[in-house]
């Protein structure tokens, strides 16, 4: 009673951290003695069916200096080492941590493998191993193994949400000059090169660059790394950002016999949904870019991507599209990407940033960007300027609202709007896809008066320069009209 005693203390005291908002779904402890140095413990812990993902995190008393090597079985088969790397890792069928081995995760008796190189003599070093699995709803396993903000502050942000590398369609040079599979890192540092707040990777039907962004994120610790795909069928491409999983993308097959299949799947991987480039061409001329989906169920879209690479104006821009749908009463962000395939193109070859959505969000994390664009305060920046920024709000009596949000208007509503990095331009006023009144820019901030009725539905701003070039799209206020 009284070694039980001691070790429960010794724990206690030794895993004396923060309390985390999870919970761990399966916890081990014990203890590391002198006798087990230079030799491998298998500590054993059991999946239930159903299980999505896995994080393990190890916890111990080091001060007497024991060392713990951190590695994994499953019932079948090794899964991973990191040796004293780290004290947690994750898998899932379509990531792992740096070390560990993505795959499926069969139930059954699984292994944590501690390996022992030093123990010293007499010493007793408590451990506690907390397990957590994703598992229908529950997240755990994801929440346990998040990393923290890039930044805890409410602000605007600024990213790319559409780009390629080898795991999909995108290529660069190759040493000798040779086009080649141009790897996910150079992705990433052509973005940080260009000084984004956060990037999307959103290779086509595919997640296995999940595991390469996870291994990336800590590198660059400037920079929010959003897993997602662009699920490419023969009616259209969508992106979807922050899926927990692999969604299935053939249509028409018995396991996704309708589009309406794909987006309650990215509803419940935890993601959102985008259509691509919803005005460009298909058919042989380019298979399946536009979006052609009769049956698509507009309330489980999020954002539609208005700027394709260069495309802000002209036959192939998302504008009128996006416009057309929101005088459906549709609710839909407004939303840009470069669609880059070539991390080393230079400025007249959809450079990465160019488009830049710009999403003032609670945090950058990957939730608050998701929820940012969800919320519809978001403008696009079609240039990918660093310093380009869009205020707008609308009011009438004595209530507002922001790009997205709603606003109950009895009388004039009064739109504000400010600009900034636009030194010569034109502010637009839209009302239900059409320009109301256009104004010069001056100080960069102008207030627009639109008579009781006059402003139902929607409005929104846009930011044109002197020579007519659009340079900011704003996102739609909604207005219902008392």
């Amino acid at each position: 009673m009284r070694r039980i005693g001691l070790l429960a203390a010794v724990v206690a005291a030794c895993l004396s951290v923060p309390a985390l908002a999870e919970e761990p779904d399966r916890t081990v402890s014990g203890e590391i003695v002198g006798a087990d140095n230079q030799s491998y413990k298998a500590i054993p812990f059991d999946v239930p069916e159903g299980v999505e993902r896995i994080t393990v995190r190890l916890t111990y008393d080091r001060q007497n200096k024991t060392v713990i090597d951190l590695g994994v079985f499953d019932p079948q088969r090794f899964r991973g080492w990191s040796g004293g790397t780290r004290d947690r890792f994750t898998l899932s069928e379509s990531d792992a941590s740096p070390g560990y081995l993505p795959g499926a995760l069969p139930a059954g008796r699984w292994h944590v493998q501690f390996g022992v190189p030093n123990a010293r003599p007499d010493s007793r070093s408590a451990y506690r191993l907390d397990i957590f699995f994703d598992r229908g709803e529950a997240r755990n396993a994801t929440a346990a193994i998040a990393d923290p903000p890039v930044k805890a502050a409410p602000g605007w942000y600024r990213g790319d949400l559409h780009m390629h590398d080898a795991h999909s369609d995108g290529g660069c040079a190759s040493q000798s000059g040779k086009r080649v599979p141009c790897p996910l890192y150079r992705t990433v540092e052509a973005a940080a090169g260009r000084g984004l707040d956060f990037i999307a990777v959103t290779d086509h039907n595919t997640v296995s660059h999940f595991g390469g962004l996870r291994e990336l994120q800590p590198a660059f610790d400037r920079m929010l790394l959003i897993p997602g795909t662009e699920i490419t069928t023969f009616h259209g491409h969508a992106n979807i950002f922050g899926p927990a999983r692999w969604v299935d993308f053939r249509v028409g097959t018995p396991g996704v016999p309708t589009i309406g299949a794909v987006e309650a799947a990215v509803q419940k991987a935890g993601a959102i949904l985008s259509i691509n480039h919803p005005s460009h061409p298909s058919g042989e001329i380019c298979m399946g870019c536009g979006w052609t989906w009769p049956d698509t169920d507009w309330s489980k879209v999020s954002a539609i991507e208005v700027v394709n690479g260069f495309n802000a104006e002209g036959p192939l821009s998302g504008l009128g599209y996006w416009y057309a749908r929101l005088n459906e009463g549709k609710r839909l962000a407004g939303i840009g990407g470069s669609d880059n395939h070539d991390a080393t193109a230079g400025p007249d070859k959809a450079p990465i940033g160019r488009p830049t959505t710009v999403v003032h969000a609670r945090e950058l994390s990957q939730a608050g960007i998701v929820d940012g664009i969800r919320a519809g305060n978001v403008f696009i920046d079609v240039e990918g300027t660093r310093d380009r920024l869009l205020e707008v709000t609308a009011s009438s009596d004595k209530a507002t609202a922001a790009m997205g949000e709603s606003l109950r208007a009895a009388g004039v509503v009064r739109v504000q709007a400010r600009v900034q990095g636009v030194t010569a331009g034109t502010l637009r006023l839209i009302v239900r896809g059409e320009e109301r009144e256009r104004r010069e820019l001056g100080s960069g901030e102008a207030e627009f008066a639109l008579p009781r009725g006059t402003a139902c539905g929607w409005i929104s701003v846009n930011v044109g320069s002197s020579e007519g070039r659009l340079l900011l799209i704003g996102n739609p206020v909604y207005v219902t009209c008392k």
